[in-house]
């Protein structure tokens, strides 16, 4: 190095030994950036551009879980708190006595008619049969909008109870997790997911908490996975299908449906009669045949 260095002055060895800015002996070449930039903005080298590529392998490789010391990251990771402070209380919450018993008694009536769990629609009438047959006024609950003002048109169907004395509204959905399934979900809105049960009963005030930290939380995990979010998962959509204009019906058959008297056809099923008294409806289940229980 010396033999290098020796014939070159001051100034050139400086140059190239990168003498520190704060010597009275630096010269700059006039490559840098302006002094305000470098104050601001630290120039990455070589190796932070290299590492700075997230290789996203479907695992744990999520911009959250590896450069978790981000800004972007760690907003990330707070909002996801947010989300789960504002559901969790909602769903630990036991104080409304109403609500603990009906959810126990759709619980009940999921596992009688656990025979039908391949027909969603089939199940939804006879747990809301079995609701009105311990007195409940339970209804199934259609609703449908048309696409308007970038609002997807859609429908859905669920169970609402109606409290005799408030006349308060009580919402039962009896697959309510997967309504907010997304695609490539990061860990984050996996752990908010874990969250939900999959039977949900509660008021409208409960609900409409979960819809907006759901949506919010499911927009950034998208939006990190460099996916769209879509329109079926926008909250607007959400809210619509459980919080817009619906047509409440107690029928135990559905519209499509044929009744026993204008068929043929005959359907043998099995279910357990767990706890469950046959003396309600008369044991009856919404199939046009006869009903074995055992």
């Amino acid at each position: 190095m010396k033999r290098v260095t020796d014939p070159l002055d001051d100034k050139v060895k400086a140059r190239i030994v990168g003498r520190d800015r704060t010597d009275p002996g630096y010269v700059s070449s006039g490559s840098e950036h302006s002094a305000h930039a470098d104050d601001d903005v630290a120039s990455p080298s070589l190796s932070d551009l290299f590492f700075a590529f997230d290789v996203d392998d479907g695992g744990d490789s999520s911009p959250e879980s590896n450069d978790s010391d981000s800004e972007a990251g760690r907003l990330m990771c707070d909002s996801s708190f947010r989300n789960a402070d504002l559901i969790k209380p909602i769903l630990l919450d036991r104080t409304d006595e109403f609500r603990n018993v009906l959810l126990a008694q759709v619980l009940k009536a999921e596992e009688v008619f656990s025979c039908l769990k391949s027909d969603k629609q089939i199940m939804r009438r006879n747990v809301m049969a079995f609701l009105r047959g311990y007195g409940y006024n339970a209804a199934i609950c259609k609703t449908k909008w048309e696409s308007s003002g970038g609002l997807t048109a859609g429908n859905y169907e669920f169970i609402d109870v109606l409290e005799k004395d408030s006349s308060t509204r009580y919402f039962v959905d009896l697959d309510f997790a997967s309504e907010f399934e997304i695609a490539r979900p990061t860990n984050s809105y996996d752990r908010l997911l874990e969250c939900l049960p999959r039977v949900f009963v509660g008021k409208s005030e409960d609900l409409k908490q979960i819809l907006k930290a759901m949506s919010d939380a499911a927009k950034r995990s998208l939006k990190s996975r460099g996916l769209h979010l879509p329109p079926w998962r926008k909250h607007r959509f959400m809210q619509n299908k459980w919080l817009g204009s619906y047509r409440r019906t107690a029928n135990l058959f559905p519209a499509s449906f044929s009744s026993p008297s204008s068929t043929n056809m005959s359907y043998t099923v099995e279910c357990r009669a767990v706890g469950f008294d046959t003396a309600v409806n008369g044991g009856r289940l919404l199939l046009p045949a006869t009903t074995r229980t055992r």
